[in-house]
């Protein structure tokens, strides 16, 4: 199998290392298995536009152009960035191949909860750990199997414990029993508007604004939202004291936040 997929831009690396997923698997060479919702495929850079698809568990090449929000022009939004603005028109640029993915809402929330003071590595084997101990097996590519991320019916206690989550353990279990009792929960929550998601989302136990605005920007593409961790608060102090203006890039801050993220990141 070798399918293609045409975007205005995309860098599999910047995705990669964004901090928006946590289950991309480098394999050498510039390939990257992807597991995403109930499938699987493996990915190879072909030019700045164009990405392959080497192989692919289940054969829909319009499901990989939606998870890449491939209908996006992202070099339109781009050329909309003051260009008085320096730093954004410097992060735009260093971020430009960066796209905000479309994520299964309820393995988002959970990977984010799980995010909370752990680094990405740490974050990434937890949530592998929870996909082997209750997720299905999608099959293997080079030797390396594939698990699905699990049903909220298949998160027990039992599989928590073997998963170093920590203090982090009753909050991820206490979501999937939300998520278990009311299957339609997370269309529910998609058709909200923005704020009233957020608050929806802080409802959960031990969920605040940040974990609440990454769901919502990486799990349900509301891509006006504008996650704020310390590295942002560092950024905004330091670039934009008098505050970073929301309504300019209405309705993209959440791109704006991720080229900010990534460029103040690099330079500090």
């Amino acid at each position: 199998m070798d399918e293609i997929i045409k975007l205005d831009s995309i860098d599999l690396s910047k995705i990669a290392a964004s901090g928006q997923c946590f289950r991309w698997k480098p394999l050498g060479d510039g390939r990257f298995l992807v597991p995403a919702y109930d499938r699987f495929a493996v990915f190879s850079q072909r030019s700045e536009t164009e990405i392959n698809i080497l192989y692919s568990s289940v054969s829909d090449i319009s499901f990989w152009e939606t998870y890449f929000d491939a209908s996006e022009d992202y070099e339109r939004i781009r050329k909309g960035i003051d260009k008085e603005d320096e730093f954004l028109k410097a992060a735009a640029d260093n971020g430009k191949g960066l796209r905000i993915l479309c994520q299964e809402p309820f393995e988002t929330f959970i990977s984010f909860i799980i995010s909370q003071r752990k680094n990405i590595p740490a974050i990434t084997s937890c949530v592998e750990s929870i996909c082997r101990a209750a997720g299905k097996m999608l099959g293997s590519f080079e030797g390396e199997d594939v698990f699905s991320f699990p049903k909220p019916k298949d998160i027990t206690e039992d599989v928590l414990m073997r998963c170093s989550l920590g203090y982090r353990l009753p909050y991820v279990l206490q979501a999937a029993r939300a998520f278990e009792q009311d299957p339609e929960l997370s269309k529910k929550l998609s058709k909200m508007p923005d704020e009233e998601l957020l608050s929806a989302l802080q409802s959960f136990l031990g969920v605040g604004i940040k974990v609440a605005s990454c769901t919502a920007l990486f799990g349900f593409h509301r891509m006006n939202v504008f996650p704020i961790d310390v590295w942002m608060k560092r950024a905004l102090l330091e670039h934009y004291p008098d505050g970073f203006d929301l309504e300019r890039y209405s309705p993209f801050n959440g791109l704006m936040q991720q080229y900010i993220f990534e460029h103040y990141k690099r330079l500090t």
